[in-house]
């Protein structure tokens, strides 16, 4: 379904029942309504960054639902589409953060490449939870970035040590001026891979 090493790590998902039923139920909702994001973005977010890949992780809630918006990456949308306040709060922080301006467009797939998986938390609940299960195991060290309520509670999922877990607000309008901004997710992110000899991420491409 995915094409690289999600697919043999996720196969007791893939084969379980409880999971075929449920796919089921999906290719009929995308048959008879319009869902967002397109079927064939749904696991975009694994598709391009591997578990072997995966450095960061940063935890959405839901896609975006206008027209055009959602492709399967957590706070990303498709060049094109108008970006929304989530993201400019986010290309805000960035610039305070580091001092990289603002990209033109919202599509994040370019970190995605470079290891961050951009994960929505209702990508089903049941697969996101055994998603971040999977990475705690890893053995090199992953930064976990939990950006508002719905995504800090994935933080007790994160039990292993060798882990960094960054939380704060969510980028929205609604809730960034309440600690989302300042928070320097991005220069702690590398600093926290720059000390374990890992690669950092490019955050500017």
């Amino acid at each position: 379904m995915i094409g690289n090493d999600w697919d043999e790590l996720l196969k007791i998902v893939w084969e379980s029942e409880g999971f075929k039923k449920f796919y089921k139920i999906v290719e009929e909702e995308y048959q008879n309504k319009t869902i967002f994001p397109p079927k064939d973005h749904v696991f975009e977010a694994l598709k391009l960054t591997s578990y072997k890949n995966t450095r960061v992780v940063i935890v959405g809630q839901d896609p975006y639902h206008g027209e055009g918006e959602a492709h399967g990456l957590s706070f990303s949308v498709q060049k094109g589409v108008k970006v929304p306040p989530s993201l400019q709060n986010i290309y805000k922080e960035l610039y305070d953060d580091l001092g990289i301006p603002p990209k033109s467009d919202g599509d994040l797939t370019n970190w995605a490449k470079s290891g961050v998986l951009l994960l929505n938390a209702v990508l089903t609940e049941r697969l996101t939870d055994y998603i971040i299960r999977l990475l705690n195991e890893k053995d090199e060290p992953v930064v976990f970035i939990l950006w508002g309520n719905f995504a800090k509670e994935k933080a007790s999922l994160i039990t292993n040590p060798k882990h960094l877990i960054l939380t704060s607000p969510h980028p929205s309008p609604f809730a960034a001026r309440y600690g989302f901004f300042g928070s320097k997710p991005f220069s702690k992110t590398n600093n926290f891979l720059r000390e374990k000899g890992l690669k950092e991420i490019n955050w500017s491409l």
